[in-house]
């Protein structure tokens, strides 16, 4: 039943998630607002010397966390450079390079998911069936996270869109 004070705006109060989700949400929008602005490569971190930050993306999968790639030991994939901590890493990386990348180019997959345009951030990062998944801040993951295959699933139907957006500022 619509409540006597709405004016066409809502008919149904907003459970406590949508609630939560709309709220954060809000916050997320005016940092990706912010953010955005500035021209991005097709993979996150390249335009600054290093895909990812300079992070190995092959550690997410050989030692479950996030390490730092030495700048001597460098592949050149997809129009970036990419960092490794080994040269064994850099081995298997060359070998299945769309094993080890992330996904959306190492670009946030929240932002990806509101169709938006947001850098990952290296130390917010899930892997998801065997996929490396990276997000912008602590905010956008946790949200990514509050529904999961939701938010794949928006992220990989907007995602032709997101990165029309990157190329565009290219």
């Amino acid at each position: 039943m619509p409540y006597p004070h709405s004016q066409g705006f809502a008919t149904e109060p907003l459970s406590g998630r949508h609630r939560r989700n709309w709220a954060v949400g809000l916050l997320l929008v005016a940092a990706l607002l912010f953010g955005a602005a500035q021209a991005a490569p097709a993979i996150s971190g390249a335009a600054k010397g290093a895909a990812i930050g300079g992070y190995d993306p092959v550690a997410y999968f050989t030692t479950d966390k996030p390490a730092k790639g030495d700048p001597t030991i460098t592949h050149e994939w997809n129009g970036a450079t990419w960092q490794f901590a080994s040269e064994e890493h850099r081995a298997l990386f060359i070998a299945e390079p769309e094993k080890y990348a992330p996904q959306y180019g190492g670009y946030c997959a929240y932002a990806a998911s509101l169709n938006r345009v947001a850098e990952g951030d290296a130390k917010r990062w899930k892997i998801v069936d065997g996929k490396l998944y990276l997000n912008n801040n602590f905010i956008a993951h946790k949200l990514w996270q509050t529904d999961l295959s939701g938010n794949l699933e928006d992220s990989e139907r907007n995602w032709d869109g997101v990165r029309a957006k990157i190329e565009a500022k290219d």
